[in-house]
């Protein structure tokens, strides 16, 4: 009986690795926002992923304020001296990458362009371009003047607005008084007033 040998084979294919394209330069730059394809491979699987974080100012600007999320529950920031022509570098370790976030500020009066990456497992994930105009004056009413953000936003991050706590609304309807109001205070009970004169009976 002649024997036969079956031999079974598996191709395995190299994930492809998409580089970071550069940014084109204009003299108007305009804030834009790129985020990857939905390829069906988001997180949820509690792999880590590593991110990589990349900033650039491009201007003469001073007071460079860099966060970012360096894990699931931290966010960090570092204060570099930005010149011309200089990136700055960060990478951190996220179970979700959709969580990899990051924000640039620089102060008033300067006036640059700001210029963001984020990677996530090499592959470009989030990138943004803003251009800071010149003031005059401080923009008091406008918290974010001066900063961009890209990716996810960040939460309990240094340098941002923090929010009020609420009160808690007056109670009514059920005949309770307000927590918040302190009792109205009740005048004393008159005493009936008696004649030192009057007979006594």
């Amino acid at each position: 009986m002649a024997a036969v040998t079956v031999s079974t084979g598996v191709a395995v294919a190299d994930d492809e690795v998409w580089p970071a394209e550069d940014t084109p330069t204009s003299d108007e730059v305009q804030p834009t926002i790129e985020v990857a394809p939905d390829d069906g491979t988001q997180p949820g699987d509690g792999d880590q992923h590593n991110v990589t974080y990349r900033a650039r100012v491009d201007g003469l600007a001073r007071g460079a304020l860099i966060t970012y999320r360096i894990s699931d529950a931290q966010v960090n920031s570092a204060d570099p001296t930005m010149l011309p022509g200089r990136t700055f570098e960060a990478t951190a370790v996220l179970t979700d990458p959709s969580e990899a976030g990051m924000r640039i500020s620089i102060q008033w009066p300067y006036s640059a362009n700001l210029h963001c990456e984020i990677l996530v497992d090499d592959q470009l994930f989030a990138q943004a371009d803003q251009f800071i105009g010149p003031k005059l004056t401080p923009a008091r009413d406008d918290p974010d003047y001066g900063a961009m953000h890209c990716g996810a936003p960040l939460s309990n991050a240094p340098g941002l607005p923090a929010d009020e706590l609420p009160l808690p609304p007056p109670v009514s309807g059920d005949g309770t008084a307000d927590p918040l109001q302190a009792p109205a205070a009740t005048a004393p009970a008159e005493s009936p007033s008696t004649d030192p004169f009057a007979a006594i009976n």
